[in-house]
Parts: structure tokens; sequence; C-alpha cells
């Protein structure tokens, strides 16, 4: 039997999975083996939403007195004690001289996990504890464990890891009555707890039950895929944490692209091309598991990927006959446009042009007037130069060609296009 070093255990008694103790029925046996997983979870004797130390007064059979010569050493070895298996505290009269034949006696079987608080002889007014240890699931830094605790309740259990300096919490099961949340601790020995669900924390004023017990009473209602654990926040409180798991199938598509291949023909030209069969893309279709957890994708699964939609390939017709060479004959040269040819003649040419460009502008055939609309030695507008077949501006032609357009106009309209200046022709 496995005695505890300290004189009362009941903080994690190991990291790894054990052989399961085997418990003998007796005043102390417990209900169920707590050491196997799949336990039943009944609840120990306890009174209803109570708190577990308690007082279970059994009187031991005294042995009558047969011999009165006898009577002193019967009185010398009994005793009374104390006995404290699993936070169910007994007060006995008991014959035992030793730990191991008291628990004996109670049928009070201890495993290789499970601590007593002192072994040896038993004296008058000892207080014999024994803690039987439990396997529970829990994560530890996100990692999901077996973990074997002696502790009576959750928070002590959570106290116990947390002294590791780890973060932890209790995972509770589901069981296959009814899907109840089952956990082999009650939720708190002493004092309140909250029930966080659905963005809510709903205060628990007492907390010494189970995890069932305590959704029950709110009416909260697990969907199938739901997890509960058990965890303490930075306060120091116990809460049961309800997270709201869905599973999703969603399905998805994508274009498969086609390829494209040529065919050649001889009977076009290389630069020519025809579609002999349109490209159609293909479609794949992707079914994925997705899992969300409180609303939050947590992850999603690949259940099918697959073409369900082959594309069509693409078949060009492109030619391979060669363009006939077509040899173009040179152009003449183009002259620089300079407008239609000068022809003025007839009496203009007898006429005084020198005076009238002095009038209009001074003799200088670049001069362009202050309004940027006349140009040259005769103050050519851009229409009237371009009506008498000039190009360009008047101001950059040569000074011949402006006197020859000149009187190309007065031929046209004579000396009144020039309404100030013209008399001056004449003299």
């Amino acid at each position: 039997m496995r005695r505890a070093p300290h004189p009362v255990p009941g903080h994690l008694d190991g990291w790894s999975p054990v052989q399961f103790s085997t418990l003998i029925p007796g005043p102390f046996a417990r209900s169920r083996a707590a050491s196997e997983p799949d336990s039943t979870d009944e609840p120990r004797t306890k009174d209803h939403r109570s708190g577990r130390a308690r007082i279970l007064p059994i009187t031991a059979a005294a042995a009558a007195l047969v011999l009165a010569g006898g009577s002193a050493a019967f009185a010398h070895a009994q005793k009374t004690v104390t006995l404290d298996v699993d936070g169910n505290v007994s007060q006995l009269s008991t014959f035992a001289g030793s730990v191991d034949g008291l628990l004996d006696d109670q049928g009070v079987v201890v495993g290789a996990r499970d601590v007593v608080s002192q072994d040896g002889s038993l004296g008058e007014g000892a207080e014999i504890v024994v803690r039987h240890a439990h396997q529970v699931a829990v994560t530890v830094d996100g990692q999901e464990q077996s973990v074997w605790t002696t502790a009576l309740s959750a928070d002590e259990a959570l106290d116990s890891l947390a002294a590791r300096g780890q973060s932890v919490a209790l995972v509770a099961s589901r069981s296959a009555a009814g899907g109840r949340p089952e956990l082999s601790l009650d939720l708190a020995l002493h004092g309140a707890a909250d029930v966080v669900v659905d963005g809510q924390t709903l205060p628990v004023v007492d907390a010494d039950a189970r995890v069932a017990q305590v959704l029950g009473e709110l009416g909260v209602t697990l969907n199938p895929l739901d997890r509960v654990s058990v965890v303490r926040n930075d306060a120091g409180r116990v809460q049961v944490i309800v997270n709201r798991v869905t599973m999703q199938d969603v399905t998805s598509t994508a274009a498969v692209p086609f390829a494209s291949s040529t065919q050649q023909d001889a009977s076009r030209y290389t630069d020519q091309k025809r579609t002999l069969t349109a490209g159609v893309p293909g479609v794949r279709t992707v079914v994925e598991r997705v899992t969300t957890v409180d609303g939050v994708e947590s992850g999603r699964v690949t259940l099918s990927d697959a073409v369900t939609q082959a594309p069509v390939d693409e078949v060009l017709s492109v030619g391979t006959k060669a363009r006939p060479v077509v040899v173009k004959p040179k152009a003449a040269p183009v002259a620089a446009a300079t407008g239609t040819p000068v022809t003025a003649g007839g009496s203009a040419d007898s006429l005084n042009w020198a005076a009238l460009a002095r009038c209009e502008s001074g003799g200088n055939p670049a001069s362009v007037s202050a309004s940027g609309k006349y140009y040259g030695l005769y103050q050519f507008s851009l229409g009237t130069w371009a009506g008498v077949g000039g190009s360009g501006l008047p101001s950059q032609a040569s000074p011949d060609e402006q006197t020859a357009r000149a009187k190309m106009l007065y031929n046209r309209s004579g000396a009144g296009q020039w309404p100030v200046c013209g008399k001056n022709l004449f003299s």
C-alpha cells in the first residue's frame, strides 16, 4: 500500500496511466472504482449540494468481556480514531493496532496511486486520511491528455496543476446516456463558480455539485458537439466553459483551365488562323468539413476534391503558306508644300507694293500684329492667306511669295482688302 509523505493528501498523484485500483466493498469502500475512466459517475454518499466533509458515526461492535482477567487488555487495545476517506469523515472505535489493520477492517483498499496520510501503528486519537486517485482528462498548454489526481474537487485539482506553472483545463466527457457532461470531481468543495456560455457569465452560488447538475439547474442545453471544460480564471474563480461547436460541409468550385493545341493548314497563309474547337473551362469541386467554435472557424478537413466537369481543349488551325512578295514602285519625291503656284500678273504688277508694305508692316516680312491675327508684309489673316493658296503662316513665307499672293488678292478683290493703307498702291 502506498503511503503519502504528507499528513493531508489531495494533490495530483502522477501523470501517466497505471493499472486501475480494485476496491473491496466495506463500510468505507467507494461506490465505484474512481480510477476507471468509463465509470457511471454515481455520486459518493453525500447529502445533495452539501459540504463534502461530514461525520459518519459508526460504533464498532464491542467484544463481550468473557473473562474478567482479560478486561484490562481489551480496554488497553481499544481506541478511538478518525477516518477520512475521500472527504467522508467518521469517528471509529477500533481494536486495530495498525493503519493497515484499520483500513482492512473498514474494507478500504488503497491502490498504487492512492495516498494515505500515515502508516504503521495506530494510536489513540489518530486521524487517518485516505485519498483515492481519479483519472481525468485535461488540456495542458493546449494539448489534451489523461492525468491522475487525488483531489476531491475541480478547484483543488486546478490548484495542484497550476502550481506546476501550466495552463490547465479539466475536460468534461460526454456520457453515453443523454450526453451529459461527466467529470469525476465536483466543481468546488465550498464556494461559488461561474458558467460561461453563449457570451454570458452565469453565477453559481453553491458549486458543490457535478457539472451536469449545475448546467441543468441553469437550463443550459448542450448540443451534440458542444465542449465543456473547467478552468480557473485570473481572479481565481472556478468557471465552467461551454463552447458551442458546429460542423458543416461546405462545397466550393473552381475553374479548371483548358489546354490549347494547333493544327497546320497548308491552304492558309501563316498569319491566318481559325478556331476549330472552342475551349471550355472545366469545374473542380471541393467539399470541406468546417468546424467552428463559438462562431469562429477552428479547422477544416477536405472530404473530397475532384474534377466534376472536364475541360474542353481549344483547337486552332494555323496556316503554313507564305504570302507572295509584292514589289511596289518607288513613289516620286514629294516637294514640300508651299501652297498653290503664284499666278498674279495683270494690272497688279504696276502698283506700288513696297509703299503698301511700309504702311501695313513697316516693311517687315515676319511682322505679326499685336492681336496675333495678321501676319507678314501685308498683314494677311490666315483665312485670306489660305484663300489665295498660301499654306502655313504668311510671316514664314518669303517676301516674294507674300507679294505675289498680295497681287493675287488685289486682282480678285481690289485695294479694298487694305482699307487704310490700300491708297498707297497708287502713289
